[in-house]
This record gives structure tokens, C-alpha cells and sequence, in this order.
């Protein structure tokens, strides 16, 4: 049994110590913020054969959105809040950016536009986009639920290549990354080989970000886990091949699809508490045993901590953890540095 009154699930970025003051860990979360539960719809597809034409792509695509629209309500009755779908989806990849990309306006925002609306669902999907400018971007749209643009992520790390001063075959790489306030929450978006890159994630941590997608040709597990528990947002994959996935603030993947081409559509909590092991917790099994059905939670014993979640809007997540009088691992962490600080004035030596 661990010896502490509350295990560093967290660990403490290295910038904290290279500040003269401690710094806090964790984001505030409101003290009532009731339950938000997010129905997102992920996808995975291979997009290597010859592309079939604009029109009959879209139709696949469409189709997409369309399967996840039922999932959502044969799982949980509802409309999906989100759907996502794969990096280059519209156009594929190609070697000729000047025939094979296509503006948003016209023909795909028609279809795409009226595959959101009919679903009642936001949407993002990939393409080679033609700009206004003339210049081309690998880029993924964002469309509200009444099929209207809501905003553009262009790939800031697009791939160089190799033995070239081009990436991608000439796209012009993105300038920022945008946080994007959808109804059910605040929404970025990485592509492919952005995953590899600290600033894209550190910007999303600062900006707020709740969940960021990441639509793929590459199904990376293992830097997407860290990325999530690092930077305590969901992240959702959508790839061409072998899995799509959903990775939750603690870095567990909670939901995938394996293997064959299809739709995966699961719920998330946007309003949990991160919390470690405490003596009185058991487990998690504190918060069931007085809450029952009302409270959701995954913990591992193995890590030592877990999420927890309300289903119920008349008791807040919030106030069950201060009627538990149970500590946030954040708490945690904050209080432990602040001791620190008092018997160690300044912070220790990297030397």
C-alpha cells in the first residue's frame, strides 16, 4: 500500500523548476460545474487507392458522419456533438496540388455542410486545402451543427521532404493554433506529424483546450497517452489504419477501434476531478458507495489514481469530492510544493 498521502500521478513539468517560484499545477476547475457529457464519433479509413472523383468521395464521406449518427442514438439516444474524419479524407494524397486540391466552398461544403445539419452534429475533416491566396494547406474543417464553417486548423508541422526545401509536396505550413468554442466545450485540433512537436500541446494546455483531435495517417498509441496525461485533455485519433482512439486526462485509452475500417462512438464527461490515492478512497469505491449510479469513475489501482465524473446534474462532481472531503491531485501537488518552498527556500539545482 503506498506510503503517502497522495501518489504524484502527475509529475511536475520540467519548466516548474527552471522558475524562480513554485508554479501551480493543474487547472482550477469550477466549484459546481455541472455534468457535460460529449458524444464524439471517430473514424477510421484507408485512403491509398485512386481517388474515385470529388463527388463520389464526398459521398463516402458523408456517409461517415451518417454511421455515426446512428451509433449515437442507438448507444445513447442522442445526436452525436461531434464527428470526425481523417487527414487528406477529401482529396487524398497527391502529387499534383494544383488539380488535386479543392476549395471549401462549393460542392464540399455543400455535402459536408448538409451531412452536419442532418445529424445535428459538428464535424471535422481532412483535406488539401486551396486557398484563397492561391497556396495550399493540409488542413482540417471544422463545421457546426448547422453545416456553417466554424474554423480551419492548417497543419503546422507539415512534413518536409526529403531532399527538398517543400513540404508535402508544396503545402504552406500553419502559423497557430487555433481553440475553437464549440457548444459542448473548447476544441483544438492537431494533424498527423504535429504529435511530434511540444508547442502544438503546450499551446492547446494554455489556450484550454478540452479536446483536441488528432486526424492521422499514423495510429501512434503511445506519444498521444502522454500528451493527454501531460497536458490533462482528451484526445481523440482518427486515422487511416489500424486503430482510432480516445485517450482520457489521465493518459488511458478508454475507447478504440481496432483493426478493420468502421466508426467508433463513445461519451465523455467534460466536467471530472483527477484524484490519487488517498488512505479513505479504496479504490474509488468511497465515491460509489455513497453516490451509487450517480457518480462514474475509472481507477487504476496500478497507477494509483483515476477520473471521476457526475451523472447526476443535481450533484456536481465538485461537491461530492468536498462532501468526500477528498483531495484533487492537483490540490495535491500544489500543497506539496508550497511545504517545499517553506523548507527549501528557492528551487532545487539542475546542475
Amino acid at each position: 500500500m503506498p506510503v503517502l498521502l497522495c501518489s504524484v500521478v502527475l509529475l511536475v513539468p520540467f519548466r516548474l523548476l527552471a522558475q524562480s517560484t513554485p508554479k501551480e499545477v493543474g487547472p482550477a476547475m469550477p466549484a459546481d460545474a455541472p455534468p457535460r457529457k460529449v458524444v464524439i464519433g471517430t473514424s477510421m479509413m484507408q485512403f491509398w487507392h485512386e481517388h474515385e472523383g470529388l463527388d463520389a468521395r464526398l459521398a463516402t464521406l458523408a456517409s461517415i458522419v451518417d454511421r455515426i449518427g446512428v451509433e449515437a442514438k442507438h448507444k445513447y439516444s442522442t445526436h452525436p456533438d461531434l464527428a470526425v474524419i481523417t487527414e487528406y479524407a477529401v482529396t487524398g494524397e497527391t502529387s499534383d496540388l494544383a488539380k488535386g486540391a479543392v476549395p471549401l466552398k462549393g460542392r464540399v461544403l455543400d455535402v459536408m455542410g448538409a451531412a452536419a445539419r442532418r445529424n445535428s452534429t459538428y464535424v471535422v475533416f481532412g483535406t488539401i486545402l486551396k486557398e484563397e491566396d492561391g497556396s495550399y494547406s493540409n488542413a482540417a474543417v471544422l463545421l457546426d451543427r448547422q453545416g456553417r464553417p466554424a474554423g480551419i486548423y492548417r497543419k503546422v508541422h507539415a512534413v518536409a521532404d526529403r531532399g527538398k526545401e517543400t513540404l508535402e509536396g508544396g503545402l504552406t505550413p500553419g502559423k497557430s493554433f487555433p481553440v475553437f468554442d464549440c457548444d459542448f466545450g473548447k476544441l483544438g485540433i492537431a494533424i498527423c506529424f504535429d504529435m511530434s512537436f511540444d508547442d502544438v500541446w503546450e499551446a492547446y494546455r494554455r489556450k484550454g483546450a478540452e479536446i483536441v483531435l488528432w486526424p492521422s495517417q499514423s495510429p501512434q498509441t503511445i506519444q498521444p497517452r502522454w500528451r493527454a496525461f501531460q497536458n490533462k485533455y482528451y484526445i481523440v485519433s482518427c486515422t487511416w489504419r489500424n486503430n482510432a482512439s480516445i485517450f482520457d486526462p489521465t493518459g488511458d485509452l478508454i475507447s478504440q477501434l481496432v483493426g478493420s475500417e468502421g466508426v467508433l462512438v463513445d461519451q465523455i464527461d467534460l466536467s471530472y476531478a483527477l484524484i490519487g490515492w488517498q488512505p479513505k478512497l479504496d479504490n474509488g469505491r468511497l465515491f460509489s458507495d455513497k453516490y451509487g449510479r450517480a457518480v462514474g469513475y475509472r481507477y487504476s489501482e496500478a497507477e494509483d489514481g483515476g477520473i471521476f465524473w457526475s451523472n447526476d446534474p443535481k450533484i456536481p462532481i465538485m461537491k461530492m469530492v468536498r462532501d468526500l472531503d477528498v483531495e484533487l491531485m492537483s490540490d495535491c501537488l500544489n500543497r506539496n510544493l508550497r511545504v517545499e518552498q517553506k523548507l527549501r527556500p528557492g528551487l532545487p539545482s539542475m546542475d
